[in-house]
């Protein structure tokens, strides 16, 4: 990993929290609302999504530069094809979290992992983090989806989806992250060569 830059140092005076107060509660996340100031010097009624699990993402990627996504309908905006995807505890290795959630969604078991990137999802409103997988070297098993996952598979050659996410036809933040991480490996070098050429639309 490179040095980081000087630039990304943090500026300014940070938020000051007051009293939070619990708005709503349930396994997955919780709500508070707090009395804050702003780096302005501002007040502020700041309401807080708490996330009790990590985000967690898996790209799939084949020795013939396919990939495996998944759709299904999510609640709050309808149907959305995706890479694997999830929830992890945060009292768990955010990897053995895209283990299980690879093999939940599309019954693969990888042999060979890497963590591609981390992330803040919606970091206005919520403290929700985020963890990406690059996963390769398949045997296939078994689908276990969660009861309220009604899940399509598909394997999808790589410049396709990487097409689809950058003409807004995949929306998922991290999905399209990760497609974006994963050609920015190619270009670098960071995989193997025939299968980076492949990815890149090129002759192996």
């Amino acid at each position: 990993m490179a040095k980081k830059p000087d630039w990304l140092k943090p500026h300014g005076t940070p938020w000051t929290r007051g009293p939070g107060r619990l708005v709503y509660d349930n396994p997955w996340l919780s709500v508070q609302e707090f009395d804050a100031v702003a780096p302005t010097g501002a007040p502020a009624l700041y309401g807080l999504v708490h996330q009790k699990n990590f985000g967690i993402a898996v790209v799939p990627l084949h020795e013939d530069a396919t990939i495996t996504l998944v759709g299904q309908n999510r609640f709050p905006l309808g149907y959305s094809w995706e890479v694997p995807e999830g929830g992890g505890r945060l009292d768990v290795d955010p990897l053995e979290s895209a283990r299980r959630e690879l093999k939940e969604e599309t019954g693969l078991v990888a042999a060979d992992w890497r963590q591609i990137l981390t992330m803040q999802l919606s970091n206005s409103v919520t403290d929700e983090r985020a963890f990406a997988f690059l996963a390769m070297d398949f045997t296939q098993s078994q689908t276990d989806p969660d009861d309220t996952e009604d899940i399509a598979v598909a394997r999808v050659a790589f410049p396709e989806a990487l097409q689809a996410a950058v003409d807004g036809y995949i929306e998922d933040a991290l999905t399209v992250a990760s497609l974006l991480r994963l050609h920015h490996m190619a270009v670098q070098g960071e995989l193997p060569g025939g299968l980076a050429r492949l990815m890149l639309g090129s002759p192996a």
